[in-house]
């Protein structure tokens, strides 16, 4: 029997390679079912598929180019509000400047109105302080020069008149005497 095979298949020679029909017929009809089920139903999906995507690149590319246009306006947006705070920032600067150089000048004039005033009255104190020490050197002064005067004339000057009269006397020979020597200098 082996050799009824060996003899049969010897006789038909075969080419491996090729099919035979009846499995090129199955094979072919197996396409087709397939075809016919990939192009009626995977294919028009996969289409949906596909277009369902590239809407939705799209739309994503949109949104990206709204959400930069958006960006780019908000940076100007940004830019021009930086530019005025900094704008405002050098007014504020200036005026406070300005400001400080007026609380400045009138700390000035208030001080230099202060120290006038304080001149004015330490003058004054001055000024009152050499007619008391005036009036006290003339009473000292006249007193002495009765007492140098009843010595020397050996007699009473107790009378107030007579007294008060020579001490001016003697005072006003004085103030004359250094006025001589002040307009000779």
């Amino acid at each position: 029997m082996l050799n009824g095979v060996v003899i049969a298949a010897a006789e038909e020679q075969h080419n491996p390679l090729i099919p035979a029909w009846p499995d090129i017929i199955g094979a072919l009809i197996c396409f087709i079912v397939i075809l016919f089920f990939f192009w009626k139903l995977v294919l028009p999906r996969m289409k949906k598929l596909l277009d369902e995507r590239a809407e939705a690149i799209e739309g994503n590319i949109e949104k990206a180019d709204e959400a930069q246009r958006k960006a780019e306006e908000l940076l100007e947006q940004y830019t021009a509000q930086l530019a005025d705070a900094r704008a405002e920032a050098a007014k504020i600067r200036e005026t406070a400047r300005n400001d400080g150089q007026k609380i400045v000048a009138e700390a000035r004039e208030t001080a230099t109105a202060e120290a006038a005033r304080v001149t004015a009255q330490a003058q004054a104190q001055l000024e009152a302080e050499r007619q008391t020490a005036l009036v006290q050197l003339r009473g000292e002064v006249g007193s002495l020069a009765i007492d140098l005067a009843s010595t020397v004339v050996r007699e009473s000057l107790d009378e107030d008149k007579r007294a008060q009269a020579i001490v001016d006397r003697f005072l006003a020979d004085l103030e004359a005497d250094q006025q001589k020597a002040g307009s000779g200098n």
